[in-house]
């Protein structure tokens, strides 16, 4: 079985490809205040037959260097890494927006990286990245948000549950911070809003097509 080092620099020039049993292609998760302990948490309960593409926004500090690719990577047993432009999606991997861009998902599986300007303050931005996901995947997206303050997500909660697809929100009591899930709660278009802890086995419930 290839090492985690070797899938990651074939992620870069492979052309997409969706997993034949799986019920959705891509997850679409986004963070903020709290989120490196989130993820670590629910990618750490993912294993490596997860079948769906994952791919992260993270709000940073743009002014430095990122180490959130190889953080989570020592905690994953899927392959991270930090998103260039022009990535392709793959099934069983994770894929991290940069500092100071935004990150989206194209219809045939590659990844933009954008300068654009700042959405609710904020590059790279959950709405964006939601928007692409739910464009390209429709009902086959998921979107996850997790803990951070404001309210990046909700317009692309909207935008995925309006393609089909299925939302999920951090609850109040496993959150650092509860402003991005309750502004996506109070779209009223989550499907379930679970604790930290469930995400990982609700994911690969809802991902490999399993009855819940």
């Amino acid at each position: 079985m290839p090492s985690k080092t070797q899938v990651s620099k074939s992620l870069q020039t492979d052309l997409w490809w969706p997993h034949p049993r799986a019920a959705f292609d891509v997850v679409a998760i986004a963070a903020s205040a709290g989120g490196l302990r989130a993820l670590t948490t629910l990618l750490s309960g993912l294993t490596e037959d997860f079948p769906a593409s994952i791919v992260v926004v993270q709000h940073l500090d743009p002014r430095h260097r990122s180490l959130m690719a190889d953080i989570l990577s020592r905690h994953s047993a899927l392959p991270v890494k930090q998103a260039e432009d022009g990535d392709c999606v793959r099934p069983s991997a994770v894929f991290i927006a940069p500092p100071d861009r935004h990150l989206l998902v194209n219809a045939d599986g590659t990844l933009s990286l954008s300068r654009t300007e700042l959405v609710h303050f904020v590059r790279p931005s959950a709405d964006l990245l939601f928007e692409s996901v739910a464009a390209s995947f429709k009902e086959r997206a998921i979107g996850v948000v997790l803990t951070g303050t404001g309210s990046d997500g909700a317009t692309g909660v909207r935008a995925i549950k309006k393609m089909g697809g299925t939302v999920i929100a951090q609850d109040e009591g496993t959150s650092e911070f509860f402003g991005m899930p309750s502004a996506a709660i109070h779209t009223g278009d989550v499907d379930l809003v679970m604790p930290l802890g469930d995400m990982a086995s609700t994911l690969t419930t809802l991902v490999k097509g399993e009855p819940r």
